[in-house]
């Protein structure tokens, strides 16, 4: 029967997940030792997570690592790609960086069961979590109402060792060399495991401490072709030149705006397309502001260490104290090419001879020449750190045979803070052509030298002498997040009927949140060649040659700018600045829950499953401060306090139509909390640094609710072996409060300013809903009897079909709303899959995945331009290898290379034929490793 085969399964899966559920299941004194259950290949780490999803109550995936500190990648995210409903992005710096759950970005994350966070936000960033400290992660789909409410995509629970994992003691020692090929570094990744228990006359006690470290050097490159605005066609009305820009508000057509920037679906692009002006329907064109490339180099250091100390007295109790660390350090560099390709200068002398190209039946720009475009290159360089330390204090007590406590005491501490300093050098070119997408969305760019001056060569960009040192950022900031949190879990076995086991608690969770920023600016003027040699830095190489541009130009040096910084701030007449406090907040979370356990007979066949509410409750206070105001002034500072509680019900269940075959329902409630910073009051402005003609502004809301989802799943599952199986679940989430911005013009004069300047201005309201449905699908399959030639190959693969639409809400330029508009949920494709080789036979086990994902809604632009607004991402491809060889029982040697396929990640907006967009190139990677275990 299947509940026979749970108990010998649930049994099995104590080396797997460490005793997280259960107590310490012998008694120190017997003369049986627990039994330690390693997972060594992909097949057997395969054959666990199988487990997990079976045995679980809820709909998890999981991964479990393939030996201790032997995770199959570089970081979890990675990882979690060829999970079935998970989809990744944003790779850059030498991995992939963000994870989303069925489309859905907003995932909790917790380590052993407690949540975690970096500095003020409420999430963490699971690159961060290095993988070489996890035995296993679980992706829950649904959530029990014993499990943490927030995350409406879901939660992570990652999974450490811990001393009881093993018989006695255990040491192991991984090292990684990690070649960045855009780079061309080799990187170090070391990690260490120490464990070992004693049986004492006292109990059971035991040890582990485990480190990592890991340093990466990192390289992308991306060109980009700016933001559209509209031009009067080479047939000019009166009053204006062949091709000039026309801005909203040009003062000779009218007062009013002659076009309104950021509407949904931009300008009309159609050929022939009018604006009016002065009373007549003038026709235009639509052409980019700008070209831009990022030459983006740096170095990461991540550090982290976990110790854990467990005590049994008893076969009854146990107690647990755990420290967790992570770090993160970076220095980033960005090398910038900026030239604006929006003038309207006579450009007959040029080689296109002024002549303007269009994509054939539209009024887009495809290429031209410019004529003397204003152009800056700039040196950024931010360097951050972040230091996150998690301490755990707990115990688990058999009060009775029928009756288990579990309780525990966590707090955590996390700070983050970065400094920025750049330098603009700027100029006037003699020309440029520009051909805005030549072919698969790559666009060229040439600048052209001037005959006139045979002793200049005005292509050249890493002449320094051509370039006048402008202005200087010098910018920073920090947060810090803190958080107290007790908890208290029951369980009771009961026989009430079908139900046979009620669980009950409470938590509480005292959270604790600060920013702080500093900014200046001011501007020199003086030729970059008359400064020290060292603030010369010139890129190169870039892109590699897939298209023409530009592959070298010369920037001030960043790292220079911070080792001098004290010599550039007095060049400039600026001063040391100190961090100005922007909010503090306090909140305090309250969480009850009671759940049931129930199971029955329906036919013959097994039918079970959990009921549960969970009470959440949280009071926020929140201070805030207006760094424009000096401190003790009227307006500095304002308060705002904000309550909020929601009863949240949880339904499960599970009915098993064999041994192997089980279909399982479930209808839960999650939520998502703003982000502090989300809720500032007070309203920053931004000056207008590209010369667009606006400034942006941004502000928060303290009003703003908790998003709200109601989810349900249905999912049929087939095990059909030890490390086989086909699952495939029907899923639907209705998203309630979306937080969306809503936006407007204003008019505002800063203290510096001398007239009144216009902004941009955008705030955070509930004011969209969403629906988000689709389907799943996953198989994990090991063929036996296969020929000996074939024995030991298997296959993982997922699929995964969203449909997702979103309300969001339409502005005039005044804020007014004037409608509703339906769109895309922001990063969700309408498909994705996944599909992993797999070979373990005798010593060698090797792994090839390959991962796609569609196109998806990206975010949206500035609402300062005649593009529409939504920026798509183009499909995104993924192909890893990872292979290992057990030379010796104690001795292990690995291969891994991420990013085989070397293509380019491109964005476009909503139609890229005609509206290409970012280009941008990462590095390949390919380690060599070896991992010593006794």
């Amino acid at each position: 029967m299947f509940k026979q085969r749970l108990l010998c399964s649930s049994i099995a899966m104590v080396g797997a997940l460490g005793g997280m559920q259960a107590i310490a299941q012998t008694d120190s004194n017997s003369s049986g030792a627990i039994e330690e259950v390693e997972v060594t290949g992909i097949r057997a780490s395969l054959e666990k997570a199988i487990d997990i999803k079976q045995q679980k109550m809820q709909i998890v995936d999981s991964i479990v690592a393939e030996d201790i500190g032997k995770f199959p990648d570089n970081n979890v995210v990675e990882a979690l790609q060829r999970v079935s409903g998970v989809q990744v992005t944003d790779r850059g710096t030498g991995e992939v960086n963000t994870v989303s759950i069925r489309g859905l970005t907003d995932v909790t994350t917790t380590v052993n069961g407690r949540q975690i966070f970096t500095a003020s936000g409420r999430s963490v960033a699971l690159a961060d979590v290095p993988a070489s400290l996890l035995k296993s992660v679980d992706v829950y789909k649904t959530r029990s109402a014993n499990q943490l409410e927030s995350g409406i995509a879901g939660q992570i629970d990652i999974h450490t060792q811990r001393p009881f994992d093993f018989d006695g003691s255990k040491v192991v020692l991984a090292a990684r060399g990690i070649n960045q090929e855009q780079a061309d570094s080799t990187d170090p990744n070391l990690s260490g495991l120490f464990s070992n228990r004693w049986q004492t006359s006292a109990g059971d006690f035991g040890a582990l401490v485990n480190f990592s470290y890991a340093e990466t050097n990192y390289r992308d490159q991306s060109i980009t072709p700016g933001a559209v605005v509209p031009f009067v066609t080479g047939d000019a009305p009166d009053g204006w030149v062949p091709y000039e820009r026309i801005f909203p508000t040009d003062g000779r057509v009218s007062e009013d705006p002659v076009w309104q920037p950021g509407l949904e679906s931009g300008l009309p692009y159609g050929a022939g397309s009018t604006l009016q002006m002065n009373g007549q329907d003038v026709n235009y064109v639509l052409g980019r502001d700008a070209i831009f490339a990022s030459d983006f180099t740096g170095k990461r250091e991540r550090p982290a260490a976990n110790i854990s100390l467990q005590f049994a007295p008893n076969d009854s109790s146990e107690y647990l104290f755990e420290a967790f660390y992570n770090g993160y350090r970076n220095e980033s560099f960005n090398s910038l090419m900026f030239s604006f390709v929006d003038w309207w200068g006579d450009a007959s002398g040029l080689p296109r001879g002024g002549d303007v190209e269009l994509y054939p039946g539209t009024n887009v720009v495809k290429a031209r020449d410019v004529d003397h475009p204003y152009g800056f290159n700039s040196g950024d360089l931010t360097e951050s750190q972040t230091d996150s330390y998690v301490y755990a204090l707990g115990g688990k007590w058999d009060i009775s045979d029928s009756f288990r406590l579990e309780s525990e005491i966590v707090y955590q501490n996390s700070k983050y803070e970065t400094n920025f300093i750049a330098m603009r050098t700027d100029r006037v070119a003699y020309g440029l052509g520009v051909d805005f997408n030549s072919g698969d969305g790559m666009p060229d760019l040439e600048f052209y030298d001037d005959p006139a001056t045979p002793n200049v060569d005005e292509s050249d960009l890493t002449d320094a002498s051509q370039w006048n040192v402008a202005q200087l950022y010098d910018n920073g900031g920090s947060s810090e997040g803190d958080a107290l949190t007790y908890t208290l879990d029951g369980e009771l076995d009961v026989n009430f009927g079908w139900v046979n086991k009620l669980d009950f608690g409470l938590s509480y969770d005292a959270r604790g949140a600060s920013e702080a920023t500093r900014g200046q600016d001011a501007y020199l003027g003086r030729p970059l060649s008359e400064l020290p040699d060292g603030l010369q830095y010139t890129s190169r190489g870039f892109f590699d040659g897939r298209t023409d541009i530009p592959t070298e130009w010369v920037v001030a040096n960043g790292y220079y700018l911070s080792d001098h910084i004290g010599e550039f701030r007095s060049m400039y007449g600026l001063q040391a600045q100190p961090l100005e406090k922007t909010f503090e907040i306090d909140e305090a979370t309250t969480s009850l829950y009671l759940q049931g356990d129930f199971d029955t007979e329906i036919a013959g066949k097994t039918l079970d499953g959990e009921f549960g509410l969970r009470y959440v409750s949280a009071d926020t206070d929140m201070t805030f401060y207006d760094i424009d105001v000096d401190a003790g002034q009227p307006g500095h500072k304002s308060s705002a306090t904000a309550s909020n509680s929601k009863l949240l019900p949880s339904f499960v269940t599970r009915y098993h139509l064999t041994d192997d075959l089980m279909a399982r329902f479930a209808y839960t409630e999650t939520l998502r909390r703003p982000n502090f910073s989300q809720l500032n009051s007070f309203i920053y402005y931004y000056e207008d640094v590209t010369n667009i003609g606006y400034g942006t502004a941004s502000g928060g809301n303290p009003d703003l609710k908790p998003v709200e989802s109601q989810n349900l799943d249905l999912s049929l599952e087939w095990y059909f072996s030890d490390t086989s199986a086909i699952y495939g679940t029907l899923f639907r989430r209705n998203i309630d409060g979306f937080v969306y911005d809503s936006v407007r013009r204003v008019t505002y004069q800063g203290p510096d300013d001398t007239a009144p300047y216009p902004y941009i201005l955008s705030q955070p309201d509930n004011s969209s809903d969403g629906v988000l449905k689709g389907f799943e699908l996953g198989a994990v399959y090991f063929p036996d009897n296969l020929p000996a030639w074939l024995d030991g190959f298997g296959v993982q693969a997922s699929y995964t079909a969203l449909d997702s639409s979103q309300k969001i809400p339409l502005y005039d330029e005044l804020g007014n709303k004037t409608g509703m508009k339906e769109t895309p949920m922001f990063g969700v494709s309408d498909s994705s899959y996944s599909v992993v080789l797999a070979y373990d036979k005798g010593p060698a086990d090797m792994r090839l995945s390959y991962v796609w994902r569609d196109d998806f809604l990206n975010n949206y632009e500035a609402r300062l331009f005649a593009n529409p607004l939504g920026v798509y991402r183009k499909a995104e491809t993924s192909m890893d290898f990872q292979a290992s060889y057990d030379v010796t029982d104690n001795l292990l040697v690995t291969f891994d290379a991420t990013n085989l396929l070397d293509g380019e990640y491109q964005s476009y907006y909503e139609n890229p034929s005609v509206y290409n967009f970012g280009s941008s190139i990462y590095s390949r990677t390919f380690a060599l490793g070896a991992r010593y275990s006794f």
